[in-house]
């Protein structure tokens, strides 16, 4: 069976398929507005399936044997109370490692950002992906469920949550001390977030996420690595101002804008997948996390 790719569907049902996601459209409102851009006999319901993301086949199998995963949980006073994360690190490894938090999307610990967390310890990290819907139970297996649960998040606890996190890597006796930030769409926000509040941080890198205000900008001192998707309207609408906030701040930042392709470009669960720009991204993302989380 041939793979779907963002090609195979009308720009408009990709337009509305993000403002679902993001959940600017009901699931109802999505496939109305879809059926209308339909052809072949297909019905904004099908259209919608066949966006949807499948976890079947991961990169790196839960159970590989070159890697030792668990499950966390850690305390976050100005937070929820508590968080639990995915833990995952080469099982062959001596000494202390780089240390990366990796944030997921805005349904939760899915299987997709598991297996995120699995491909950067295979690259030597210790990685860490904390569930932000662990105070609402967890991540709930179905992605409609965790978009809805997302909604109900108190944001400034979740903020506080993910900040704890770096603290948490940052003295885990497993690490170097050092600590990097990679996110995904809410994320990548929040990878922007973070970096506005840890001085200290070692490595920031967005993947098409909200930019932070540019009152905020000064406070980066971390370098930072944004990739951005060309046919993105919505993040790219922040950028201009992102940047010259950036320029003005003498911060470190690379950007770079993968043309042609959709939000979620990295997601290899969905057609939005585009496997080219991915794989640029990452061995960016893998270089840039060595140079300045992995040295002394």
């Amino acid at each position: 069976m041939t793979r779907l790719t963002a090609k195979d569907f009308e720009p408009e049902v990709l337009e509305l398929f993000d403002k679902y996601v993001h959940g600017q459209l009901s699931r109802r409102d999505f496939i109305a507005s879809a059926t209308r851009h339909a052809v072949a006999g297909a019905t904004g319901a099908t259209l919608l399936a066949a966006l949807a993301p499948s976890f079947a086949a991961p990169l790196v199998a839960a159970d590989d044997k070159r890697l030792k995963a668990g499950y966390m949980e850690y305390p976050s006073p100005q937070g929820y109370g508590k968080l639990r994360g995915y833990l995952v690190q080469p099982a062959a490894s001596q000494g202390k490692l780089p240390a990366v938090l990796v944030v997921h999307e805005n349904r939760g610990l899915n299987p997709h950002i598991e297996d995120i967390t699995r491909r950067l310890a295979l690259e030597g990290f210790l990685a860490f992906a904390p569930d932000a819907l662990f105070p609402l139970g967890g991540y709930p297996g179905d992605e409609d469920k965790a978009r809805e649960l997302f909604s109900r998040l108190d944001q400034a606890k979740t903020r506080a949550d993910f900040l704890a996190a770096v603290h948490i890597l940052k003295s885990h006796p497993g690490a170097n001390g050092k600590v990097g930030v990679v996110g995904f769409c809410y994320g990548g926000g929040m990878a922007n977030y973070l970096a506005t509040v840890v001085p200290d941080l070692a490595a920031a890198v967005p993947f098409y996420g909200a930019q932070p205000p540019a009152a905020d900008v000064p406070k980066i001192k971390a370098p930072l690595l944004v990739h951005d998707a060309g046919n993105d309207a919505r993040i790219l609408a922040g950028w201009p101002a992102y940047e010259a906030a950036l320029k003005a701040a003498g911060a470190n930042f690379r950007h770079f804008v993968y043309p042609g392709v959709e939000h979620g470009f990295n997601n290899d669960t969905t057609p939005r997948y585009d496997e080219a720009a991915a794989k640029l991204a990452w061995q960016r993302t893998v270089d840039f996390l060595r140079q300045h989380v992995a040295t002394s």
